[in-house]
C-alpha cells in the first residue's frame, strides 16, 4: 500500500461534548487503529498559521472530523491549502448510533466513548479506502509513465529505421 500518511484534523470545540468526541475519535485512529498511516494535526495550529501544520495539510490528504455544523476543521484545512479527502461529522455518527449519547467534557461518559470508537472505526475504514485510492492512482501514474517511455522508444526506433532506409 502507498506509504503517504493521511492527516487527521479534529474539531477543537473545547467545552462541548461533541468536540470531545471528535478528539477522542482522532486519538483512537492515530494512536490505536492506524498509527503508521496517519498523522494528527491540531486545528488550533492551522488557525495560528503554523507552517508545519499548514505544510502537512497542503502536502497530504486530510480527514476532518467536525463537532458541529460550522465545520471549522473542514473549512480551515481548505483555507490552509489542503485537500479534504474525507469529512466526518459527529452529529451524523450520532444519528446512526442514537443509543450512544455523549455527555461530559473533560471526560466523556460511556456513551460518548462508544460513539468516539464507532466514529474512529468508520474513519479507519475511510483511511483504508483513501490509501487504496492513492495506491491505484500511483499505479496508474506508473503505468502511464511506462507507456510513454515505451512509445518514445518505439518512436526513436521508427526514426532510426526511416533514417537507415533513406541512407
Amino acid at each position: 500500500m502507498n506509504d503517504t500518511k493521511v492527516v487527521i484534523v479534529p474539531c477543537s470545540g473545547i467545552g462541548k461534548s461533541y468536540g470531545t468526541v471528535t478528539r477522542e475519535a482522532a486519538y483512537d485512529v492515530v494512536e490505536d487503529l492506524r498509527p503508521d498511516e496517519t498523522q494528527l494535526v491540531a486545528l488550533s495550529m492551522l488557525v495560528l498559521g503554523d507552517e508545519t501544520a499548514r505544510a502537512a495539510v497542503a502536502q497530504l490528504p486530510a480527514v476532518t472530523i467536525d463537532g458541529c455544523k460550522l465545520a471549522c476543521a473542514t473549512k480551515m484545512v481548505r483555507e490552509s491549502g489542503g485537500t479534504v479527502a474525507r469529512e466526518y461529522a459527529v452529529l451524523d455518527a450520532y444519528r446512526r448510533h442514537r443509543e450512544m449519547k455523549p455527555a461530559g467534557i473533560a471526560e466523556l461518559n460511556e456513551g460518548g466513548r462508544q460513539l468516539a470508537r464507532a466514529l474512529a472505526d468508520e474513519i479507519a475504514t475511510g483511511i483504508d479506502q483513501i490509501k487504496r485510492s492513492l495506491s491505484a492512482d500511483w499505479a496508474d501514474s506508473a503505468d502511464s509513465e511506462a507507456e510513454k517511455s515505451a512509445e518514445s522508444a518505439e518512436s526513436a526506433d521508427d526514426s532510426s529505421s526511416a533514417e537507415a532506409d533513406n541512407a
